[in-house]
């Protein structure tokens, strides 16, 4: 094995919740009158922090979004979870191979602690992932693709960037990763493979990362 730490994103790499998320946060944009199709919800959004939604929004317009915007949303978000959230496919058993092999990895996510730990118990994925294990871009203020968050991971865990392997699904994420000094391996299971061409390899399916890691 050739790195010392193994960074999941969360979103759409050990969660299948992009489609879900997606679909509902152009559904409520459109609602508050900022017209969003579930296709551009994925390009401008996927990977990010909320606080980019808020930053593009007005940008575009001028105008802010509501002060209960978030809260709003997630408690859609969360509901659609409860009865509809899937693991990704295979992700469990790459899970027990770095398991089993002593491989450190952790999930390095745009998204809230409150999030991340609504999904991972959903999914059962919870077992995998102790809290010294969790990082949000709350952690650190800035989600990606600024660096700091995968940064701030590998220092809690105390390993150096180039030895840090990213696996990640959105353009923000990739661009995050190698802004960070880490190689990163792209999943094209939702995403063009031509919008992750930074990444260091592409996969298409668990079960060519767990073929990967090896």
């Amino acid at each position: 094995m050739r790195y010392d730490l193994i960074l999941f994103d969360n979103d759409g790499v050990l969660v299948d919740s992009e489609p879900i998320s997606n679909r509902h946060l152009a559904a409520y944009l459109t609602e508050l009158g900022h017209p969003t199709t579930y296709e551009e919800s994925l390009r401008d959004y996927m990977g990010s922090a909320m606080h980019r939604v808020h930053e593009l929004v007005r940008e575009r317009t001028g105008e802010r979004l509501p002060e209960d915007f978030d809260d709003v949303f997630h408690a859609r978000v969360f509901a659609a979870f409860e009865r509809e959230l899937r693991p990704v496919a295979g992700v469990g058993g790459v899970l027990e191979k770095l398991a089993a092999d002593g491989v450190p990895y952790c999930v390095a996510s745009s998204g809230s602690h409150e999030r991340i730990r609504v999904g991972h118990r959903v999914t059962g994925l919870d077992r995998w992932f102790t809290d010294d294990r969790i990082f949000s871009s709350q952690d650190v203020g800035r989600g990606k693709p600024d660096p700091d968050l995968f940064l701030y991971a590998a220092e809690r865990m105390g390993v150096a960037p180039e030895r840090c392997l990213v696996v990640e699904d959105s353009p923000l994420g990739v661009q995050a990763a190698v802004a960070a000094g880490m190689d990163v391996y792209g999943f094209t299971a939702m995403t063009p493979p031509e919008k992750l061409a930074g990444a260091t390899q592409l996969f298409g399916s668990m079960g060519e990362l767990a073929d990967l890691l090896v």
